[in-house]
């Protein structure tokens, strides 16, 4: 890959850090810019042996919001108690706040999850 002047002279920084100083960089990246760094370990098998290797990417996260309860407000508190580990009367009194977000900064698959479910209980979600 081709990287810009910049890219490169920060690439060279980056390679004369230790671990520590790594892993503080890339926290500062996480809140500056709201995003997560999560590394993926993909097992292969090959003829000489187990070979893992570690893709990196970057999620982006998302508030959940429950916008409306709909007209079943029953399986909505059934499914934010579920989602959220709660007890019954959190997760009703939560569903009666609505709009209200029921989760910060969830990663892709988790708003996924939510907004399946809750759907399909009824309810209306946001992704914010």
């Amino acid at each position: 890959m081709e990287l810009s002047k910049n890219a490169q002279k920060i690439m060279e920084l980056v390679k004369e850090m230790s671990a520590i100083e790594l892993n503080e960089l890339v926290k500062a990246f996480e809140e500056e810019f709201g995003v997560t760094a999560t590394a993926t370990v993909v097992a292969t098998w090959s003829p000489a042996g187990w070979d893992a290797t570690v893709a990196t990417g970057w999620d982006v996260a998302a508030n959940i919001e429950l916008t409306e309860i709909g007209q079943q407000k029953i399986n909505v508190i059934k499914v934010v108690k579920e989602l959220l580990w709660l007890w019954l009367k959190e997760a009703k009194d939560l569903v009666e706040k609505a709009p209200v977000i029921l989760k910060e900064n969830a990663k892709d698959d988790e708003v996924e999850s939510f907004k399946i479910k809750l759907q399909e209980a009824g309810a209306t979600v946001t992704i914010k």
